[in-house]
């Protein structure tokens, strides 16, 4: 079997099992992740170096073998058959290829779909402001913004531009025009990309991942001068998420950062994906808007109140993790331990889930 084929085998049973991630490795056979678990393709041999190097290279262009051979690692997007895209990361391990795909199925879903809580269609309906998705790794924040932008492509009209390394889904434009810009491939840097988007006569932008002080200073800009940004932090909530923002920039610009992000931020949503008995994944979500008082509490550098301010405004539609946890429980998608597990204050959640 030539290298084609067989990496068309390994994409076809991760499409097949539902995998996130397929993993090849010189030196074992191949490694599906499924629902956060790795499980061993025991029908597949051994991988050879040589075969790992040549998996690689059929999924790769001759600009980008060439870039590969000068940095050692390399992040692309691989379209498989009209069926999927993945998002492929190609490294060296003890001198040997190694290869990470991440499947992004064809299909965007939809909020519904995700299983999201419903208060997310609001970001689609706002005309300016900065929404940041944050979470680890793995947890859909991804996913979650291709649903809101394929949301705002099929309910009015607006001229979206997104920057990603690599491009994850691909949108069909509808009442939209979208213009998907990649990274090395169209752009040299996040950050030089978000400050030409600002000339590029945008209504929504979306930023994969806000990396650098450059980018997260652009996007707070573009937010107050009538754009609305979506983009991504690895953050665990809304207090870390805004300290995150704030200390990135030196000590004499913090103040001033404070003042824009409290007025600018319109909410921040961290997620994370788990996994239930029934293999199967629910989202659980931390839900902050920023209403009068946290953004007081932005200005005046008291981030460490805010969770109190989630806590105590549910008909605003903010939302502490361990509520959603607490709703997952009651409804039997997972159960009590699991969801301990994924609690950063399981002692409040064991006080809540005594209360039922």
């Amino acid at each position: 079997m030539d290298q084609k084929n067989w990496l068309g085998k390994l994409l076809d049973a991760a499409i097949k099992e539902n995998a996130s991630d397929l993993h090849i490795t010189a030196g074992h056979p191949p490694v599906l992740r499924i629902l956060r678990n790795l499980i061993d393709m025991k029908a597949e041999k051994s991988i050879m170096p040589e075969e790992s190097l040549a998996l690689a290279e059929s999924m790769m262009t001759e600009e980008q073998k060439e870039k590969f051979k000068k940095e050692r690692e390399i992040d692309f997007s691989y379209g498989f058959k009209d069926r999927a895209r993945f998002r492929v990361n190609v490294y060296f391990e003890s001198g040997n290829v190694a290869i990470a795909l991440r499947l992004v199925p064809k299909k965007i879903r939809t909020i519904e779909e995700l299983n999201l809580p419903e208060i997310l269609h609001k970001f689609t309906l706002i005309s300016h402001g900065l929404v940041l998705i944050t979470g680890a790794s793995s947890q859909g924040k991804s996913t979650t913004l291709a649903a809101l932008i394929d949301e705002i492509n099929h309910s009015r009209r607006a001229h979206v531009i997104t920057i990603e390394d690599p491009i994850e889904y691909i949108f069909i434009d509808d009442k939209c025009l979208i213009d998907q810009r990649e990274v090395f491939s169209d752009t040299l840097s996040f950050a030089r990309a978000l400050r030409s988007t600002l000339r590029e006569d945008p209504d929504v932008i979306m930023v994969g991942e806000m990396r650098d002080l450059e980018t997260i200073a652009t996007a707070i800009t573009a937010a107050e001068t009538g754009h609305l940004v979506f983009a991504t932090l690895h953050t665990n909530n809304a207090s870390q998420t805004i300290h995150r923002v704030i200390d990135v920039f030196p000590p004499h610009q913090q103040n001033q950062i404070m003042a824009q992000l409290s007025v600018s931020l319109v909410s921040v949503v961290s997620q994370q994906l788990i996994a239930g008995p029934k293999n199967n994944a629910f989202p659980a979500c931390e839900i902050m808007f920023n209403n009068s008082a946290i953004s007081n509490l932005i200005r005046e550098n008291k981030v460490h109140e805010i969770p109190s301010v989630i806590e105590t405004s549910g008909d605003e539609g903010m939302a502490p993790l361990n509520k959603t946890l607490v709703e997952l429980v009651k409804t039997k998608k997972i159960t009590k331990e699991i969801a301990e597990n994924h609690s950063f204050n399981p002692e409040d959640l064991r006080s809540r889930l005594s209360r039922f």
